[in-house]
């Protein structure tokens, strides 16, 4: 996990619920090692433990800019772990890790279970804490509440700092609210913040998400909103606290208050380690000491880097090179960039060894200069045997009809389109059945791959019975690393995740690294999150953290066009008048439209007439609803059981229809 640059102190509001915990970190961050070690911080979802985190390497990096800063969740450090256990190479992990000066872990309510990372993390806080190194954890629950944790850590944890996070009061929220404004560039009537800060809100990603939905109501209609559109967003949660919901356990990762991309590459890669004690080590002082005097001191700094990287196994070229220039380069800034590349072929590594573990000692990892093979490699590796499925082509952009009804859900979608990852992220999309959920996902897809994206859309169901097979099969990094590697990652029905535990913890950890690199997360579901039962609260927030919303029936004027688009599929020229007179009638979604159309081409094309309204009214009934039974118009004869209404089909719909329809 990187250190995100827009999470620092300066950007951190603080109020009431949060003081403690912001002159704990500060004191920690100005003097590493000193005061508070370990310091514990816990919070429920949401309310800013990853972006305190993330502010305290800031800090203590601008205080000491050659510090050794490392911030992991703790799902990274047990890959990292797992990852060098099959490479065979411990002893490099133990080795990276005593080079750290400051060690910041997120999420460490997940070493429930986890007897052997457990292990490792008391013999790594040992020696840490022995050395005077700084550690700092983040949870949502205090330690002795993390469920079965060995009581040697357990002490390890506690024996510093404990603070806690609260929910933010009014006057913080108003204050967070007005800084998010003036970060995006957004302005709003004065009393309509105040208005937004009054309702309660559990945390800050749900404040956002809130803040989000006006912004969005803002771009949509042209002008500032009101306070018609607070109330709307407050009657709305008024219909969450009444949902109940076991879900308990609270979040575990980033407190969502930005939406642009994090680099790629931490921005503030460790130093290059001096090298210090032992026999060799004091040869090489005696040595630098000796010809201090004759030789600069940038090329004494570049040789130590040279011999320390190459113990480690690195190519170093590109160090080796420099050293032959007749004048000295930005030496500080070379060896940046050049320890950036091993963290990031360190991380490549770690992913191909969970798709291949021959792939762990491959050269390619072992060279900075190789970095785009290296990731080329990666990618061929996680995705090239059983890449996630993509949307389906049929669905596109232009097939999709705007009006009244959805046009909120086609701003996002758009806004979505021309800057994936950036504007509204996650993106949740909400509405009953049939009114074009499905459709307007996969055309996203469909735009976002056209753009060169790799974009993984699944529904939910089949989420889970991949899931399950990967269980089945001991399959379940692999997995992981297929959805990780997506630019974009749609799911469709999310609501099917509600009560699978280990689902939503995989959904949870997926969403947690797209999100962190700064890639797309687009969900559809059949309701708002907060009338999802059994939905955990730290996905809840995340799924809120972004942009929610609806797509209602539609509207008369969308009835118009969909039935005019639908028509045309068997009349080239549909009369406008046949066409009014549909729209006219109530329909609950776009299937139903459609449905009523493949009726009336049925009733046409038996009577031998083309149609017209004469025939619509007559086979839809005058006032009747569209579930007038096709029947009714039939010529009685005979057999009363042959044309029994429940025992005869009088047409069957093209199995595009009904792809359509049951995608829809």
């Amino acid at each position: 996990m990187q250190l995100d640059g827009r999470q620092r102190f300066e950007n951190y509001v603080v109020g009431s619920a949060n003081r403690l915990a912001v002159a704990a970190a500060r004191a920690v961050a100005d003097a590493p090692g000193a005061v508070y070690n370990p310091l514990f911080v816990y919070s429920g979802s949401g309310l800013g433990k990853t972006h305190l985190l993330a502010a305290i390497g800031h800090q203590a990096l601008h205080v000491q800019p050659n510090l050794a800063v490392e911030l992991h969740s703790l799902e990274e450090f047990v890959e990292q772990l797992h990852a060098s256990i099959a490479a065979g190479e411990m002893e490099t992990f133990k080795r990276r890790y005593q080079h750290v000066d400051m060690l910041l872990l997120d999420d460490v309510q997940f070493l429930t279970g986890r007897r052997e990372t457990q292990a490792e993390m008391l013999r790594l806080f040992n020696a840490l804490q022995v050395s005077g190194r700084q550690i700092v954890m983040a949870s949502d629950r205090p330690p002795n509440e993390i469920a079965d944790v060995d009581e040697r850590l357990v002490s390890r944890l506690a024996g510093g700092l404990i603070v806690d996070i609260g929910a933010p009061d009014y006057e913080t929220r108003v204050a967070i609210l007005r800084r998010k404004c003036a970060e995006r560039g957004v302005e709003f009537r004065a009393d309509v913040l105040d208005e937004l800060g009054h309702l309660d809100f559990a945390n800050v990603r749900e404040l956002q998400g809130a803040l989000n939905r006006l912004i969005a109501e803002q771009s949509v209609k042209g002008e500032s909103v009101g306070l018609d559109s607070v109330r709307s967003i407050a009657a709305e949660r008024g219909a969450r606290t009444s949902t109940p919901s076991r879900a308990t356990r609270a979040d575990a990762l980033r407190a969502a208050l930005a939406a642009e991309s994090p680099p790629k590459l931490r921005k503030t890669p460790p130093p290059v380690p001096r090298l210090s004690g032992g026999e060799f080590h004091s040869f090489l002082s005696d040595i630098a000491q000796a010809v201090a005097a004759h030789v600069e001191p940038w090329k004494i700094r570049l040789g130590e880097a040279v011999a320390y990287w190459r113990g480690e196994g690195y190519e170093t070229l590109v160090l080796e090179r420099a050293l032959d220039l007749p004048s000295a380069p930005d030496v500080e800034g070379l060896l940046a960039t050049y320890v950036a590349a091993i963290e990031h072929l360190r991380a490549l590594e770690a992913e191909a060894t969970i798709a291949e573990a021959a792939l762990g000692g491959s050269a390619l990892f072992r060279d900075p200069e190789r970095v785009a093979e290296a990731e080329a490699l990666v990618d061929r590796a996680i995705l090239g045997r059983t890449p996630p499925p993509g949307p389906a082509a049929n669905f596109t952009r232009s097939g999709f009809e705007v009006g009244a009804s959805n046009q909120l859900a086609v701003r996002a979608a758009d806004a979505v389109i021309a800057e994936p990852g950036q504007r509204f992220n996650p993106v949740l999309l909400h509405g009953p059945s049939g009114v074009g959920k499905t459709h307007l996902l996969n055309a996203i897809g469909n735009e976002l791959a056209n753009a060169g994206k790799r974009v993984a859309c699944v529904s939910a169901q089949a989420f889970i019975d991949e899931l399950i097979a990967a269980l089945q099969e001991g399959t379940v990094e692999r997995w992981k690393a297929r959805y990780r590697h997506a630019d974009a990652l749609l799911v469709d029905d999310v609501q099917f995740v509600s009560g699978k535990e280990r689902t939503q913890e995989e959904l949870f950890h997926v969403f947690n690294a797209l999100y962190d690199a700064g890639k797309q997360i687009m969900l559809t579901s059949d309701r708002p999150p907060n009338e999802i039962a059994d939905l955990e609260d730290r996905l809840r927030s995340r799924f809120e953290g972004g942009l929610v919303a609806g797509i209602q029936p539609p509207d008369r004027s969308l009835r118009e066009r969909l039935y005019a688009r639908f028509l045309a599929s068997s009349e080239p020229s549909p009369d406008p008048a046949l066409v009014a007179f549909l729209a006219e009638r109530p329909a609950a979604s776009v299937r139903e439209v459609q449905g009523t159309v493949h009726r009336l081409i049925a009733a046409a094309e038996l009577a031998g007439a083309p149609l017209t309204i004469s025939v619509a009214r007559s086979e839809l009934g005058e006032g009747s609803g569209p579930a007038a039974s096709f029947t009714q118009t039939q010529p009685q004869v005979g057999d009363p059981t042959f044309l029994d209404a429940e025992k005869v089909v009088w047409d069957w719909p093209d199995t595009g229809g009904r792809v359509i329809e049951e995608m829809g």
